[in-house]
């Protein structure tokens, strides 16, 4: 897989997931415009909780996709941007707690990657681990708890060597794979376990 077409991909899925808070704010904006006060409570809902999403989503992106910036050097900002994107996701009665246990600033690009992977999976929350290994990175969720097992398998086929048709949902482990990582996906003690090296 090019470069060019890894970018198009992440490209694709940034703007899969900002569409629809993007859609809720203009939405939000149109019924001020109308000036219908009945619903004024509703609006400023919309655009606090769709504000927010956009921002912990636009500052998680710039992190694990952008350029080299300062903020990477910054163990504590790295783990609120994580913390932060992964309260965005789902439903909130199913929250997905966080073990984020990198401390190697070179690694926390990946880590950030690796973790977009792995959130991908959790249907109703659970809880997931980013950690060091002496090879590079694993990302870990129990066994137990609810996955989208077509995704699951699309990244063992990757992980195989099988390169399924390209799609955006895939585009933090397509850009992980252009970095050179040896991606591999197994079962360990009760975990699906990613690792990357």
């Amino acid at each position: 897989m090019t470069r060019d077409l890894v970018t198009e991909l992440v490209c694709t899925r940034i703007s899969h997931d900002l569409a629809g808070n993007i859609g809720a704010v203009a939405n939000a904006a149109e019924l001020l415009e109308e000036g219908d006060l009945d619903f004024l409570d509703d609006i400023k809902a919309i655009l606090k909780h769709s504000s927010q999403t956009l921002a912990a989503r636009m500052k998680f992106f710039r992190m694990a996709f952008g350029l080299d910036n300062a903020n990477l050097e910054n163990t504590d900002i790295v783990m609120k941007t994580a913390q932060d994107y992964l309260s965005c996701l789902g439903n909130k009665d199913y929250p997905v707690e966080l073990r984020f246990e990198v401390n190697t600033p070179g690694k926390y690009r990946k880590a950030l990657q690796m973790l977009m992977i792995m959130a991908d999976l959790l249907i109703r929350g659970g809880q997931l681990r980013i950690f060091e290994t002496a090879g590079g990175l694993a990302a870990e969720i129990a066994e137990n708890v609810k996955i989208a097992a077509d995704k699951v398998e699309k990244i063992r086929l990757f992980s195989e060597g099988n390169m399924p048709s390209p799609d955006a949902g895939l585009a933090p482990l397509y850009a992980l794979a252009e970095n050179g990582q040896r991606l591999k996906l197994n079962n360990e003690g009760g975990f699906l376990r990613l690792t990357a090296e």
